[in-house]
Order: C-alpha cells, then sequence, then structure tokens
C-alpha cells in the first residue's frame, strides 16, 4: 500500500498488534510499525503519541459513545436501560477488523505489565465517563457508580465473547446479554 492511502490509523494499529504479537511489545519500535503499515515515522506520530497509545487510542471515542448513548435514552430510562443504551452505542462503532485483532490485541495486553497498567486506566476512564452521563441524568451516586461498573464490565465480558473466533453472535447482543447477568448477580448480593 502507499503512504497515501487512506485507512492510516487502522493500518497502524493492525501492524502493531500483528508486530507486538510475532516479537513481543518492547522488542517492536514505532519505525517498525509504521513500516508494516506502509507508512511513514511522522504519519505514525500524527496519529498517536507513542506506541503504547496505539493500542488505546480509541478511549476519547468510546467514552463519548457511552454519554451519548446515555443522553438518548429516553426519559423513563432506569439506570440499568440507560447503560444499555450506552453500550448499544458503543458496540455499534466496533469494525468486523476489531474483531479480528481482538485476540492477539488481549494476548499482547496481557503479556505486558505496562499495558495491563493502561488498559486498567482506561477501564477506570471508561467508567468514570459513563457514571458522569449517568449523573447528568439525575442518577445518584453510589448508583451511579455502581451501574457504570457494571456497565464497563459487560463490555469487556462481551468483547472477549465476540472476539473468540468460534462466536458469531452480534457484539450489541453479547453486551446486553452480559448486562442483564451482571445485573441478576447483582440483585442477588442481598
Amino acid at each position: 500500500m502507499g503512504r497515501w492511502e487512506p485507512n492510516a490509523r487502522e493500518r497502524l494499529v493492525l501492524a502493531a498488534v500483528e508486530l507486538f504479537g510475532e516479537q513481543g511489545y518492547d522488542s517492536t519500535t514505532v519505525a517498525q510499525i509504521a513500516e508494516r503499515a506502509g507508512l511513514t515515522k511522522a504519519t505514525f506520530f500524527r496519529h498517536f503519541r507513542d506506541k503504547r497509545e496505539v493500542l488505546f487510542a480509541g478511549q476519547d471515542v468510546h467514552s463519548r459513545l457511552l454519554a451519548d448513548g446515555v443522553a438518548a435514552a429516553p426519559d423513563a430510562a432506569t439506570p440499568m436501560a440507560a447503560v444499555a443504551a450506552a453500550l448499544d452505542a458503543l458496540t455499534a462503532s466496533f469494525t468486523p477488523a476489531q474483531r479480528e485483532f481482538g485476540p492477539a490485541l488481549r494476548a499482547v495486553i496481557a503479556a505486558n505489565s505496562e499495558l495491563r497498567e493502561r488498559a486498567a486506566f482506561k477501564r477506570a476512564g471508561l467508567v468514570e465517563a459513563l457514571a458522569d452521563a449517568l449523573r447528568r441524568r439525575n442518577v445518584p451516586d453510589p448508583a451511579a457508580g455502581l451501574a457504570a461498573e457494571v456497565g464497563v464490565h459487560a463490555f469487556y465480558r462481551a468483547f472477549e465473547s465476540w472476539t473468540d473466533p468460534a462466536n458469531a453472535r452480534p457484539f450489541g447482543e453479547l453486551a446486553r446479554e452480559a448486562l442483564g447477568e451482571l445485573h441478576a448477580a447483582v440483585t442477588t448480593l442481598h
């Protein structure tokens, strides 16, 4: 592919995941990622601050999608119904390419403590974005925080299922199912 071709960001992510899987995160350089993607190192830095961020750059978009989903929920929606609407908005943004490289992405993150730490920060950021959106709907704490935690946990459970090559179900369906299971589990804790 030429340097001018579209989808540079996606090409960089795919190249990074491939290289991290082949030779490890620490052994992979930005120059190698850019070369594998058929792009320049300068192009890499127009899209990402560093090689770690190539795996987590969508966090702001994901946070916004969660907040927008909560805001779009009907006025009479319960907190969990608003969380379900947020999960619908977020999961609808995922592409078949993300599904394909999901297992490799999870393996790369699991194999590196720095990436696991960054993943935990991303997860906490998603919880906070979702909780803030619920608070704007006048959901009080601790209910807003708990609903957000449950929602983000459901998202990650669904992502793991969705990226399993043996699973052909839609991401949104898996997320709603996981949310229902977690909500049911929470109600048994009394």
